[in-house]
């Protein structure tokens, strides 16, 4: 059940919400988890807006995107991260009406500890939320 946060100078998106339901709802697919509530309610993205002159890359440009993505560990292997990250590209920069950005947009996979995700004041790990998954399609 990844979380998504994504960086942007203000003004970037117009519709910030559809913009981090698609990012949520694609990353959900990537993983292959099934559409339950137990994923589609712990799975989100954040939209942050930042002043200009608070990024900057080293050449002094500040029109970059940032995209991070926090999923369990070992979730996406090599074939989904690439997909994941070519997806969340393309939809910043549709989102942004603004083509270009794909290519000012930085997308950053990081994998949470077993352990290392809590939901419901619990830190879970793959074989808990496993076992939610299961008892939320069994109709427990």
């Amino acid at each position: 059940m990844p979380m998504i946060d994504v960086y942007s100078v203000p003004g970037t998106f117009a519709d910030r919400h559809s913009l981090a339901q698609d990012l949520a709802n694609a990353v959900m697919r990537w993983e292959q988890v099934p559409p339950i509530a137990l994923f589609s309610k712990n799975t989100a993205a954040f939209i942050h807006e930042l002043p200009a002159d608070s990024l900057s890359n080293a050449a002094g440009e500040s029109n970059y995107v940032r995209v991070q993505v926090l999923t369990p560990v070992g979730v996406l292997d090599r074939d989904k991260q690439l997909g994941v990250v070519k997806e969340l590209t393309d939809i910043v920069a549709a989102a942004a009406g603004d083509p270009t950005l794909a290519a000012r947009t930085w997308v950053l996979i990081t994998e949470a500890p077993e352990g290392g995700w809590g939901i419901n004041g619990h830190a879970n790990t793959g074989a808990d939320i496993a076992a939610l998954a299961r008892a939320e399609l069994a109709g427990n």
